[in-house]
């Protein structure tokens, strides 16, 4: 089953931003769409998959979620 959740994401700047962020997801198999304006990734996952794998994902790209 798929869970939709949306994370505030701090220091996206522009478009590359965002989608360097989206492929690292989608490197985990996560499906998500990010806003630098909004400075938010909302996603896509199945219930096996963790907050910290989102998490991990966008450190990974250099960023960080706002808890």
């Amino acid at each position: 089953m798929k869970k939709t959740k949306t994370y505030q994401i701090d220091g996206m700047h522009c478009a590359s931003c965002a989608m360097l962020i989206e492929g690292e997801l989608e490197d985990r198999g996560i499906n998500g769409r990010c806003s630098f304006a909004k400075q938010i990734v909302e996603v896509e996952m199945d219930e096996k998959n963790s907050d910290d794998l989102v998490k991990e994902a966008v450190i990974a790209a250099g960023y960080r979620i706002r808890e």
